[in-house]
């Protein structure tokens, strides 16, 4: 497995959940995560299973050393639980863009306020210390639970990547792209911070 040194990467840390980075120790905490549901069973997202989570790290921890990835693990603040991984990625430091996605959470944490207070840690390091002008989203356009999941956020819409890459079990995906540019980031903060009150 990769080495590779945590020291460009931040934790984040939120009232219920940090973002931490990523170790070749997280194996048997995320497959814990993923077992909660199956995910790794899901047609629309890549979430590691029993026979793919070590490849699975190590392609985000060489991600990571390459600059082009900042992989987290979530973990709940109250019973330091891992429940599921985001991450950073197609970080393009020259135009201060970058993707977030591979975020999966366990099923137990699902239709919860976690995903809002991950999304507004992320977003809030993205724009705030990484100086972004855009970050993006993309998600499989057969996944409508990420699809509305991603406009309650508050980002908009760009269209369809027809083809954009081919799934595990063979599928070729259509994705779907959305993005938050930095004039729009402080609407979409206060948005998110009062959505987190409110739950």
């Amino acid at each position: 497995m990769a080495t590779d040194p945590c020291h460009n990467q931040p934790t984040l840390r939120g009232d219920t959940v940090e973002l931490q980075p990523l170790k070749g120790m997280h194996a048997e905490t995320l497959l814990d995560a993923a077992a909660d549901g199956e995910l790794w069973n899901l047609k629309v997202t890549v979430v590691p299973g029993p026979t793919t989570v070590d490849q699975y790290i190590e392609r985000a921890l060489n991600g990571r050393a390459e600059g082009s990835m900042m992989p987290f693990v979530i973990v709940r603040r109250d019973t330091g639980a891992v429940i599921g991984s985001t991450r950073f990625w197609k970080i393009d430091p020259i135009n201060r863009s970058m993707e977030i996605g591979h975020t999966w959470l366990a099923r137990s944490a699902q239709r919860t306020h976690i995903n809002t207070e991950c999304k507004l840690l992320l977003l809030t390091h993205a724009f705030e210390q990484m100086q972004a002008t855009r970050v993006q989203f993309m998600t499989d356009e057969l996944n409508t639970a990420s699809r509305n999941a991603i406009l309650r956020i508050g980002a908009l819409q760009e269209g369809i990547i027809r083809h954009e890459r081919i799934m595990p079990d063979g599928r070729i995906r259509n994705s779907m792209l959305y993005s938050i540019i930095e004039t729009e980031w402080p609407q979409v903060k206060e948005k998110l911070q009062k959505k987190l009150a409110r739950d």
